[in-house]
Order: structure tokens, then sequence, then C-alpha cells
């Protein structure tokens, strides 16, 4: 029976916390997990949309976020042929896009190393909080590869002038400077980890989940076009979608009377949300 390396749950706030469970190899991907993680945000990406999951966190255990490939998984991949290689990539491909473009707003904890691919998963996230023990690494190019299947979310969060030196060099970034960048948001006391990104999630709790969900796609839209008359008419559709909303009429409405909107938490309208 293969083993389980990675975990899913979901609380009764309607958080989902997705946690990479192979700290003994420094939470290192091989098929398999990744196979397991867009089994899992395929999964909150249905509940997402049916406002069954507001947020979720991804984090993972030990001392490293993750050490990008794992070591038995690039040797197995020397004997691969090219059809072999590219349909690996084309999974790690699809867990990156998953992952960027889950309904919900996301939270990525970075406790430790992000090495590799696991810049990617960072870069995928809507926010990254990271301990001040946090470094990141795009060290493909020590070994003759390159960083190309997650380049497209780590250059969108860097700029394309800081990822041609990382990516190149294969520098390792601390946490000071991967906030200076973008690719973090926030840099905490190791310690004071937990506690701020607890705190995140209960500010997401408190926004619409509609227009989470709708404000979400609507920053993707724009970052593929961000100036012609079709996102200008998009814009447009959208604030007025969401104000005749019922959420959108909840929102104004709780705002004038000064009282909580029925979402937020602590709400006496809050209906429980399932495990």
């Amino acid at each position: 029976m293969t083993q389980t390396t990675s975990r899913l749950t979901i609380d009764d706030r309607g958080v989902a916390w997705l946690t990479l469970e192979r700290p003994d190899v420094h939470n290192a991907f091989d098929d398999h997990l990744i196979a397991e993680l867009n089994d899992h945000l395929r999964r909150v990406g249905e509940l997402a949309h049916r406002n069954e999951v507001r947020a979720l966190v991804l984090g993972s255990q030990g001392k490293s976020f993750s050490a990008g490939a794992d070591l038995n998984w690039m040797k197995r991949m020397v004997d691969y042929d090219f059809e072999d290689n590219l349909a690996d990539s084309r999974e790690l491909s699809a867990l990156m896009h998953g992952l960027d473009t889950l309904p919900c707003p996301t939270v990525c904890r970075v406790q430790g190393a992000a090495f590799g691919g696991a810049v990617g998963l960072a870069a995928c996230c809507d926010i990254v909080i990271a301990s001040e023990k946090a470094k990141f690494c795009l060290s493909e190019v020590r070994i003759g590869l390159s960083p190309a299947v997650i380049s497209p979310y780590v250059q969108r969060a860097v700029g394309s002038r800081q990822m041609r030196r990382y990516a190149l060099t294969a520098e390792v970034m601390d946490a000071p400077t991967a906030e200076a960048l973008g690719l973090a948001h926030r840099v905490v006391a190791h310690e004071e980890l937990d506690a701020a990104v607890a705190a995140m999630v209960d500010t997401l709790l408190g926004t619409s989940p509609q227009a989470s969900r709708a404000t979400k796609a609507l920053l993707a839209e724009v970052a593929r076009e961000p100036d012609s008359n079709t996102t200008r008419d998009h814009t447009c559709r959208v604030i007025s979608e969401l104000r005749v909303s019922h959420e959108g009429q909840e929102g104004l409405t709780s705002f004038f009377e000064k009282r909580r909107p029925a979402w937020a938490p602590d709400s006496p309208s809050n209906t429980e949300r399932r495990q």
C-alpha cells in the first residue's frame, strides 16, 4: 500500500489545511505527492465553488517547507524518455495551475527552506507568510535543469529582471530578500508564524466569499489584458453583478446597519461549515 504523503483537513469555518507530510525527506516532491496534491486541490476547488471552503492554507511538517524534487524520483527520471518526462512535467504544471486558479484565497506558510518547485508553490498562492528562517532558491540550473514549469508564476511574483538573476545564478534568497522582491508578503519571527497565519485566515474570513471568488477571477483576467475595451466592460459587469447579488446586498445593508455581515466569523447567522 502506498503511503500517504499529504493531508487535507477542513475545519468548521470552511478553512482547508493542505499539509505536505514528508519531513524525513524535507517534503520533497515526487510523482505520488504531486498526484495527491492535484486530487486535494480538485476537491477543494469543488467545495469552494459550493461555498463550503472559504480559504486554503498550504503548509508542511518539519523544518523545511519543501526541498523541491525528491532525489529518488530524480534517479528514476534518468531512465525516462522524452514522453515520460513530458507526462511528468504536465502533472507538475497541473499542480501549479490548479493552485494558482483555486477559486478561494490561498495562504502559504513557509517555515524553512523552499527550493526548486517549492518556490513555484509559494508563487502560486495569493498570500505568502514566511518565517525569518525561510530561504528560497531556484536551484535547477545547478544540476543542469531549468525552473521551466514554475517560471510563469515566479516571474509574475518577482518581475522579469529579478527572475533572470535568481533563475540563472541559483542564489539563495533569505526571507527579507524574498519579501523585498515580492515573493513573500510578510516575514515574521519563527515562533510567531502560526499566529500570523491564523490572523491572516481570520482577515480572509471577514470578506464576502462570493466577492473573493469574483475578485480573484477578475484580477487574473486583468493581468492577462490590463487595458482593453473587453476588460473595461468586464470590470463593469463584475461590480454590477455583485451589487445586485444576495451577498452584495447583505454587505451593503450590514455596513449601513453597523453590524457584522452574515458570512463574518461569530455572526449568529453564519451556518456551520461541513468537516
